[in-house]
């Protein structure tokens, strides 16, 4: 199962960066890319494709107008492109679950909004304040009254938030509904793939399964590893946002699908990996 993370503010970010690149093909002198912005030149053909498809029109919509079509039109051609990676090392998901189909009402209530309540009905939910972090606050720390998840029962070192200061939720509880989807389809035992940057985040997500499935289930999250590349002896430079980074793709295409294969597998996922 591949998760699509189309929702929330990177994608209308990606989404932005989209419509430059589209004013771009339509002939528009862009210059250097406002530093909100991804840069790559990856949403070139995303742009192309939106002028051909749609001319000037998207010119003369205000942005609450063309924000959610160029915001779908990038997630498919990126979509597209994982995908077709995916493809040329021989792996084959069997399920893409979109984050925004979270967020589509039924009824009365969304996905993330059906979840948040029933934890509430099992009184796992309260309003309440949170103590400050230890050492030095963080930038966006709110001393306030929040919606706050009692993780704390489940192992965890702190309660955790599940709405924002805006009334929007956070992350985690999309995270929740998502993880209460795989229940309800039938999974009991939960295999995430993270990034090793998101190692403070096991203990909340471990809590909030345990709590949605009255531990009828259990989640393993593997923790990967950054991947250092190395040509000739030397690191190859990248930054995702800067637009200078290789693509998986790339490197199937220089080095071949086996060899890549051999050195994803031949040593654990937490351990760091030079290529």
């Amino acid at each position: 199962e591949y998760y699509i993370n189309d929702a929330g503010a990177q994608v209308d970010v990606l989404a932005r960066s989209a419509h430059l690149r589209y004013r771009e093909a339509l002939g528009e002198a862009i210059r250097e890319i406002p530093e909100r912005l991804y840069p790559g030149d990856y949403l070139k053909p995303v742009g192309q494709a939106l002028a051909a498809r749609h001319g000037d029109a998207l010119k003369a919509m205000p942005e609450a107008d063309w924000l959610p079509l160029v915001r779908q039109a990038a997630i498919d051609a990126m979509m597209a492109m994982i995908r077709d990676d995916l493809a040329s090392l021989d792996i084959a998901h069997e399920v893409f679950f979109s984050e925004r189909s979270l967020t589509v009402k039924e009824g009365t209530a969304d996905a993330v909004t059906r979840a948040v309540e029933e934890l509430r009905a099992k009184g796992l939910i309260y309003e309440g304040r949170l103590p400050p972090p230890k050492g030095q606050l963080p930038d966006d720390w709110e001393d306030r009254e929040q919606t706050l998840f009692r993780s704390t029962q489940f192992g965890d070192d702190v309660d955790r938030p599940l709405m924002k200061s805006d009334g929007s939720y956070t992350y985690f509880a999309s995270d929740i509904a998502y993880h209460l989807s795989k229940f309800r389809r039938g999974f009991t035992d939960l295999i995430d793939v993270w990034g090793a940057d998101h190692g403070g985040y096991v203990k909340r997500m471990s809590a909030a399964v345990q709590a949605i499935s009255q531990g009828g289930a259990s989640l393993d999250v593997k923790l990967c590893q950054m991947v250092k590349l190395m040509r000739d002896g030397e690191p190859v430079k990248m930054s995702k946002r800067s637009g200078d980074f290789v693509t998986l793709r790339e490197v199937v295409d220089e080095v071949g699908r086996d060899a890549v294969r051999f050195m994803m597998i031949f040593r654990k996922n937490d351990a760091a990996l030079e290529f």
